[in-house]
C-alpha cells in the first residue's frame, strides 16, 4: 500500500500530464488568483457563471468548484444547475461554503447546495464547517474565529451529515470522509496575510479531484502540495507581496519529487 505522500506525488504527476479543465463558479475578490493558482498546478481554469451555460460548460470539465464569497441567489441557482449536471456525468464537485455562519444567507445557501448535490470534497475553514452542523463556530466576515474543542469530531460530524469528504483548513489541516482521517501539516503563517488563500486550496482541491478518484486522496494531495508551496515560497519572501510571488512561482515549480519528499500527511483513523 503507497504512503499518502506517493499517493499526493503520484496525483501531483497525473494533474501535470493530464491538465483538466477546472469549471469554477466563484467570487469577485480572487478570481484572478484562483484561476491562476489552478494554471500553476496543472489544470485548465474556466469561470463560467451564466445560468445558460454552466451545465454545457460543466460536461466538458474534470471537476466543478463552487465557491459562495460574493453570494448572490441567481449564483446559487447557477451553482444547482451546474451541479447537478455534474452529478449526473460523475464530474466531481468542491464546495467552498465561504462565510458560512457569518450571516443566515451564506449558511442556508451552503446547507441548500450540500442537500440537493453530491458533494465530493467539502472544503472550508473550522467556523465554517461547525456551522454548518450546528456545533458552535465563530465567523467573522469569512475569517474563522476562535478554537474548536475537538476539530476531528466536528469534521466526523460534517462528513457523515452531508455524506461527503470534509476537508478542514488551518494551522493543522483536516481531512476527514466519515470513516477515514487524515492530518496535514504543509503550509506557513504566511498564507494568512494574503485574501483567498481558502478559495485557491478548493480550486487546487477541484485539480486533484479531477485526477484522483479518492476523494480523501484527493483533498490531502491537493493541501499538502497547496502547503508545500507555501513553505518554499516562504524562505525567501520578506512580506506579503514578495511571499505571494514566491508562491505562485512554486506553484509552477512544484514537482512530484518534492511533495513525495515534504508532503507530511498523518493518518489520525
Amino acid at each position: 500500500m503507497p504512503t499518502y505522500a506517493e499517493q499526493a506525488a503520484a496525483a501531483l504527476e497525473r494533474l501535470r500530464s493530464a491538465h483538466p479543465l477546472i469549471h469554477q463558479i466563484t467570487n469577485f475578490v480572487v478570481m484572478n488568483d484562483s484561476a491562476n493558482m489552478t494554471l500553476h498546478f496543472g489544470g485548465l481554469p474556466v469561470m463560467a457563471h451564466g445560468i445558460d451555460e454552466v451545465e454545457e460548460m460543466v460536461a466538458h470539465a474534470g471537476a466543478l468548484v463552487l465557491n459562495l464569497g460574493t453570494l448572490t441567489p441567481d449564483w446559487v441557482d447557477a451553482m444547482e444547475r451546474a451541479g447537478r449536471r455534474a452529478n449526473e456525468l460523475g464530474v466531481p464537485v468542491v464546495l467552498d461554503p465561504v462565510g458560512a455562519g457569518a450571516t443566515s444567507l451564506r449558511t442556508s445557501m451552503a446547507r441548500r447546495l450540500l442537500d440537493e448535490l453530491h458533494v465530493t470534497v467539502l472544503r472550508g475553514n473550522a467556523g465554517e464547517i461547525a456551522a454548518l452542523v450546528g456545533a458552535g463556530g465563530e465567523v467573522r466576515g469569512v475569517e474563522s474565529v476562535g478554537a474548536l474543542a475537538d476539530p476531528q469530531a466536528v469534521a466526523t460530524r460534517a462528513a457523515q451529515a452531508f455524506r461527503t469528504t470534509v476537508a478542514m483548513t488551518g494551522r493543522r489541516d483536516l481531512i476527514c470522509d466519515g470513516r477515514r482521517a487524515l492530518a496535514v501539516e504543509n503550509g506557513h503563517s504566511w498564507l494568512p496575510t494574503l485574501t483567498g488563500t481558502g478559495c485557491m486550496a478548493s480550486a487546487v482541491a477541484g485539480c486533484f479531484a479531477a485526477v484522483e478518484p479518492d476523494a480523501l486522496v484527493a483533498a490531502a494531495a491537493a493541501l499538502a502540495s497547496y502547503g508545500l508551496a507555501a513553505e518554499l515560497a516562504a524562505e525567501g519572501a520578506r512580506g506579503p507581496a514578495s511571499f505571494k510571488l514566491a508562491f505562485f512561482d512554486q506553484a509552477y515549480h512544484l514537482t512530484p519529487a518534492q511533495v513525495l519528499e515534504g508532503a507530511r500527511i498523518t493518518q489520525l483513523a
